[in-house]
């Protein structure tokens, strides 16, 4: 199946999906005013206040361990000062995802563990970049944002296309040692990963994002290499390695040869990150809460 094929089947195969979610207004008003280098604090907060819902969970992330700030921000004006325009952009962008697809699967197994490592490797990639903040390497917010997302065309699969999903149980179960993108290819035609490209495109996510969600297993595959994809695949392969357990650790793989020096990180690196996101990981709860899953 060559590459164009491919798109056009996934394409087909989303288009046909009813009742797929899609981002709410505030969403794209938020992505639309920061390209504007010139936008303020008030205009940021003026188009959250359109949507009282929305609002309420900026505030409580920014309130939240996640950002440890020291004091309470009382306002949605003030959460835009003290923690940035790119926060406040990932911070909706994260919020409006986890409330789209909150509740559409039946199967809350699968649920809680996809949003569990999903959650992982978001706060892996924010470790990661803030490790390397020095570096200059990938925003923090960004990163997490990333990371969050990197894996959203699987619950596509499992919430919207669940004969196709079967399929790809029933391979897994048959090869455990392949790649799950590999399985998919195998079983489907196409992958997580492809479905995921295509709505970050839909959605009119940054690039460098969209990117991150269509090459997390393959970060070598962008003719100009991006610090973020090889970022969000060497989280992903930490998450694993440190919540993985049982059979499932029969599934983490190793990750891309160059996926380290990409980034400007160590084997030293790679153990300290994972004792920090063993850490990190206690600050979930906000976001667990947002889609109905416990601690």
């Amino acid at each position: 199946m060559t590459t164009m094929t491919v798109e056009n089947r996934v394409r087909q195969v989303v288009s046909n999906i009813r009742n797929l979610p899609t981002p709410p207004v505030v969403f794209h008003q938020i992505q639309k005013v920061l390209n504007d280098p010139k936008v303020s604090a008030a205009q940021v907060a003026a188009i959250l206040a359109e949507d009282p819902a929305m609002s309420v969970k900026v505030l409580k992330m920014t309130n939240s361990a996640f950002y440890g700030l020291s004091r309470e921000i009382e306002s949605v004006k003030q959460a835009v000062v003290i923690i940035g325009m790119e926060a406040i952009r990932n911070l909706v962008l994260s919020a409006s995802v986890l409330d789209m697809f909150k509740g559409k699967t039946t199967d809350q197994e699968f649920q809680e563990k996809f949003w569990r490592h999903s959650l992982a490797t978001a706060f892996c990639s924010r470790i990661l970049a803030r490790k390397l903040r020095s570096k200059g390497i990938v925003d923090p917010d960004a990163a997490f944002s990333a990371g969050l997302l990197h894996d959203i065309g699987k619950i596509v699969l499992c919430c919207f296309l669940p004969t196709e999903y079967e399929k790809y149980v029933q391979e897994r179960e048959q090869d455990r040692s392949a790649a799950s993108y590999q399985i998919e290819e195998k079983a489907l035609g196409y992958t997580h990963a492809q479905i995921g490209s295509l709505l970050a495109v839909q959605w009119k996510l940054p690039t460098k994002l969209g990117e991150s969600i269509t090459f997390h297993h393959q970060p070598e595959l962008p003719a100009v290499p991006e610090p973020i994809c090889y970022m969000v695949h060497l989280a992903n392969y930490i998450a694993k390695k440190t919540f993985y357990e049982g059979t499932d650790r029969d599934l983490i793989g190793a990750p891309n040869a160059g996926a380290l020096g990409s980034v400007g990180a160590t084997d030293d690196d790679v153990s300290a990150v994972s004792d920090l996101l063993r850490e990190e990981y206690l600050k979930s709860e906000t976001f667990m809460s947002m889609i109905g899953i416990g601690k």
